[in-house]
């Protein structure tokens, strides 16, 4: 049976390439922003690897620049770099502003996380410590004064139906199939929202983009567009 040398934890695959490309990549302190296009110098450099495949390399690529600390270096720095650490292209204005973008979205995801289940905090509301969890302590009610008169209208207003989402001026098209090439500076759909990003790989159906902070990601071409 053929047996394989190849890495199976992308936090392993992370440690290849800070190995690799020290003048690249970092596990926590000197993080910079990485070059457009550095995916396809890595699968140069690591051609023939018995320890990563270009897959896994898209994947740990896609973890190390999703991360808060990466995406601050796009928002921090003038410039990328490159495998070897040389400065690379100065970042665009709309780079930085998609980094900052990310970089909100993802706290506020972390910060709607539930907390860990537990007891239930005791709130004071008559000021008095409590002492033992007394069964004396009676509960709470709401008096008639307490509600606020513009509880009634901020209900009224807030029952009423959500507004349409507001239509993009600018004309929107789905990328011909002719036009879905390497190079290629199209727009990705990710939800609801149209990206930069750069046409990395063609394999079929499958399509894989490099966004504007670094990320590679895979998609369909009935996903990319140009405006």
């Amino acid at each position: 049976m053929e047996t394989t040398n190849k890495l199976k934890d992308i936090n392993e695959v992370l440690e290849f390439l800070y190995k690799e490309f020290p003048n690249c990549f970092k596990a926590k302190d000197g993080i910079k922003p990485l070059k457009v296009g550095i995916f396809k110098d890595i699968a140069e450099r690591i051609e023939g690897s018995e320890h990563v495949s270009k897959t896994q390399v898209r994947q740990a690529l896609r973890k190390y620049t999703s991360n808060w600390r990466y995406l601050e270096s796009v928002t921090q720095n003038e410039f990328r770099i490159d495998l070897d650490g040389n400065q690379a292209e100065k970042i665009e204005a709309e780079h930085i502003e998609h980094a900052q973008k990310a970089l909100e979205e993802s706290r506020a995801k972390r910060a709607k996380k539930p907390a860990p289940k537990g007891k239930r905090p005791f709130v004071k509301r008559d000021g008095a410590p409590r002492e033992g969890g007394s069964s004396d302590t009676k509960p709470y009610k709401k008096r008639p004064f307490d509600r606020n008169k513009g509880d009634d209208k901020r209900a009224r207003v807030n029952s009423k139906p959500a507004e349409a989402p507001v239509k993009r001026t600018g004309k929107v098209e789905l990328l011909p199939a002719s036009e879905v090439k390497v190079n290629a500076k199209v727009k990705v759909k990710l939800g609801q929202t149209l990206v930069n990003a750069t046409i990395t790989e063609v394999n079929k159906d499958e399509v894989f983009v490099e966004l504007v902070t670094g990320m590679q990601v895979k998609t369909k071409a009935d996903s990319l567009y140009f405006i």
